[in-house]
Order: structure tokens, then sequence, then C-alpha cells
């Protein structure tokens, strides 16, 4: 028996469409979009607040803006400011900025914002995770309502680059105590709501300068930490794009006609973080044991599925004056336990190893723990969330070893900070990173920077692992995703659906 109501609302249906013109028909295309991410930021949406790079996937070029932008192809283009000028001395900048611009909030992006934000991260209480950058800074003044001027204690051929990472948004004066869980920017979308532990919502703000070019209305970002259920969430439909999918996963998607499969060149560093201030971690010939244990390979397969390449310092091929470094520590069981013996340890030796959650630090850990238990070192390994990471080995030191990925391309300088996480402290170091940061020749620069990488080998600041490739999973008909990741962002502004 045929439903005569089925019939009936189908006929209707078949008429409203033919009636509606073929041209918007086929314009009307997706304009929603589900992303996941392998970590939740912590502690919040406000990337001048907090060191993990999760911040900035989720904000950065989305709902806060820089002067400058960094390009897929690791190229700066102009963003907040439309030009600029360097002085013949490379230490002062002259911003030109972009007229017509609003923050969310109604208030006028000018000088006086750049101004503002660039001092308070600065500021003695700043907690940016680049605040010595900032308070490097002489003077920024605002010479009007759209020009700013920087002018810098040191050369930094890197310093355009530098403006366009999250610690350098531009933030709202009114508003900037607040961005951590009312983020106000000036970018293409606005927080809409942050289901903890779930997923973060933005939606398109029509008062955007350049919103007709928006043309995703909605994006949900997912956060699944588990390899399995990445894949899963993937398979079913349910996540359109994942960007640093776990690498475990991707075979399965290879040869799948509904995706792309986009394998990636990034400027991260893989790293076993030792703790330099723990004993017995402060003498280098328990660090270098600990680097002569380690089979960077069997790392690279183990942890990232054969997705890397080893490196012995912390700085990458790609990089400008980079060397090969892996030669100074190489995999030397008997070597290994040559200089425990040398340092007068006794094993086993107990060291805790704490793991983040995503993929490569948690199977990674496994090869590692197996690899020093052949030299008499225990790695007890223990799981934490990615916020118990953030307070606890990032921010009060507390562990031994620990696995995770650096992103930042250009962040030696770490190395001349004494209070940061790892506990080096090397005068030397600090001498020649500052002359690294002086040289006014690229070559001059380029040799000094090989010296940086050799000096961290020698002293085996961390166990150096692999620089990443990076997965990412996308549906077939997606635009304007990323393929290389010079820096860790997700520009909704460039993705569409064909």
């Amino acid at each position: 028996m045929v439903n005569r109501r089925s019939v009936l609302t189908s006929t209707a249906a078949g008429a409203a469409l033919a009636s509606l013109p073929l041209a918007s028909i086929a314009q009307a295309k997706k304009d929603t979009l589900v992303l996941a991410m392998a970590l939740e930021p912590s502690p919040g949406l406000d990337p001048t607040g907090g060191a993990a790079q999760s911040i900035s996937e989720i904000t950065l070029y989305n709902v806060f803006e820089t002067l400058t932008k960094i390009n897929e192809d690791g190229s700066v283009s102009p963003l907040l400011a439309e030009s600029w000028e360097i002085s013949p001395d490379l230490k002062t900048y002259t911003f030109r900025l972009r007229k017509g611009v609003k923050f969310h909030n109604g208030e006028p992006f000018n000088a006086n914002a750049v101004k503002f934000s660039f001092e308070r991260a600065g500021a003695e209480n700043s907690i940016n995770k680049d605040k010595r950058k900032f308070a490097a800074f002489a003077r920024v003044a605002a010479i009007d309502e759209h020009t700013v001027v920087i002018l810098t204690t040191q050369l930094d051929p890197n310093f355009l680059f530098g403006l366009a990472t999250g610690p350098a948004v531009i933030v709202e004066p009114k508003s900037a105590e607040t961005n951590a869980t009312k983020p106000v920017g000036t970018g293409p979308y606005v927080l809409d709501v942050w289901n903890k532990g779930s997923s973060v919502v933005l939606s398109k703000w029509d008062g955007y300068r350049n919103a007709p070019a928006i043309r995703l209305k909605k994006v949900t970002f997912r956060f699944i930490s588990d390899t399995a259920a990445q894949a899963a969430a993937v398979l079913s439909g349910d996540v359109d794009l994942f960007p640093r999918i776990a690498t475990r996963v991707v075979p399965q998607f290879k040869t799948n006609p509904k995706f792309q499969v986009l394998i990636g060149n990034s400027q991260g560093k893989t790293i076993l973080t030792i703790n330099n201030k723990k004993k017995p971690l402060d003498d280098v010939r328990v660090r270098r044991a600990i680097l002569a244990a380690i089979d960077r390979k069997a790392v690279v397969e183990g942890a990232a599925d054969g997705y890397g390449s080893p490196i012995g310092s912390h700085y990458v091929r790609g990089l400008p004056g980079f060397i090969d470094t892996t030669g100074i520590n190489p995999f030397n069981i008997e070597k290994a336990k040559a200089l425990l013996a040398e340092a007068g340890v006794k094993t086993p030796l107990n060291l805790s190893l704490k793991l983040p959650p995503p993929a490569y630090a948690r199977q990674g850990g496994e090869v590692i723990a197996a690899q020093l238990a052949k030299i008499g070192i225990i790695a007890k390994i223990e799981n934490v969330e990615w916020a118990q990471w953030l307070s606890g080995p990032f921010g009060k030191g507390d562990f031994d070893l620990t696995i995770v990925l650096h992103v930042e391309p250009f962040d030696l300088g770490n190395y001349a900070n004494p209070a940061y996480y790892w506990g080096y402290n090397n005068p030397k170091f600090n001498e020649l990173h500052d002359k690294i940061n002086n040289a006014p020749r690229a070559d001059e620069r380029a040799k000094l920077l090989g010296q940086a990488q050799q000096m961290l080998a020698n002293d085996a600041v961390n166990g150096f692992l692999f620089q990443p490739q990076l997965p990412t999973i996308a549906n077939k008909r997606l635009k304007g995703v990323w393929k290389d990741m010079p820096t860790f962002v997700n520009d909704l502004s460039a993705i569409y659906w064909s």
C-alpha cells in the first residue's frame, strides 16, 4: 500500500526545490566544520596567558590577530599591520596599522592597543611565555592612531615571525584580563561556547572587516586524545578535519577515497626532557649515558611509526644554520653503562617518566623505558593529563624525565633561561646566545648557531629525539587545509568546502 502522505510530501519538496534558481542550489555549500585536536587548551583561551600551543591552535588568527601572519610556507605577511619599515641598524620597526578594524566588543583597534598589548606582555607581573622577549623591547611608541614604533635592544632576524605567534596577539585593554574565558579579539570568529572536556565552538563574527570572505559560519573543535577514538571519529564522519592526528591510524585512510591524507613537514622537536636540576641528572655523564642508551631510529618507529627523522640537538633541518649533530651522542649501550659507572651511579637507578596524552609521548615512552632498562635505569612511567603536565613538569619542574614536542621553530632562547622547566644553566651558552642575537651578518649568525647546537649536544641537556612529520586527515571536499606546519595553527579563514 502506497503511503499517500509520503508521496505528497516528496512531491511538495521536489516542487519547492524546482522553484529555486539552479545557481542558488549550486552555491548552497556546507558552511560548518568539525575539527579535532588531541589536546584541550589549558588553562584558558588566552594565548598570552599560557604556554600550551593548543590555545593558539584554536584562537590564533581566528579569534585573536597579530601584526604579522605566518603562512604555510613559513613566510610572513601583513595582518593587522599593513606594512612596516626596518631601520638600517635592524633595531627599530615602524608599523603602519590597518584602518577601520574593531574588536569584538566594539572598541577600536589602534596604536594604543598595540602599545598596551606589548607592554603588558613584558611587564613584571606578566605570565606571557615570551615575557623575556617583550621585556627586551626598549620602547613601544604610539606615534599616531595608526603608527607604532618598536625599538629593540638586540638584533633578531626572526622578529617579524615572532610577532605572528600566539604570545604576540593584540588584546583590547578593557577586556584583556578576562580573555581566558571570554576572549575578545579582532579576528573573524567569536567564542560561542566552551564545553569543558569536550569541545569549543566558534561562530563567524559578522562585524569582521572582511566578513564576506569567511565561508565557515560555525566551527566546532573537539578534543580526542585516544588514538582509536581519533580514527573512529573521522571514519564515522563525526569529524571533518584532524590536523596532527596520531600517526598509528594513518594507514587505514590512505586508500579510502573519502579522505585526503596530508603528510607535512614541521619545525618541531620531539625531546626526552631531562631535569638538569635533579641529582644525578645534574651530572653531564649521566645525561650522556641516557642519550647513548637511546636508539633514535627505533624511537621514531615506535613513537611516530616512522614519520620523522632523528635529531641531535634542539634545532632541525630547514632552519638557517642547521648542522647534523646526531653523531655527538650516538647509540652505544656499552658506552652508556661505562658513563654511569664513571659518574658513580649505582644501578638500578629509579627515575620518573611522566607522559602527557599525545600518542608520540605515550608510544615513545614505552620504547625509551625499555631502552633505558638495558643500562639499569628503571624509568617508571606515569601517564598524566595535559593540564597536569602543564602545572607539574612544566610549571613546577616536578619530573625526572618527560617527553614533549616543542613546536616553536626559533626557541633556542629557552636554553638561555635558567628558570625554564628543564633547568639548564650554562653562562657560556648564554653568552653565545647573545652573540647570535646580535650577529649582523647571516653567515656569522649561521656559524654561531652551529656552535650553539654543538654545545647543547655536548652538554646532553635533553634527549633530542626526532623532527616529526605530521599527518592531517581531511574530508576529500575540504580546501585550504595546511599540509606543512611552520607553526601549529588552524587558520579557519582559508578553509572552505568544495
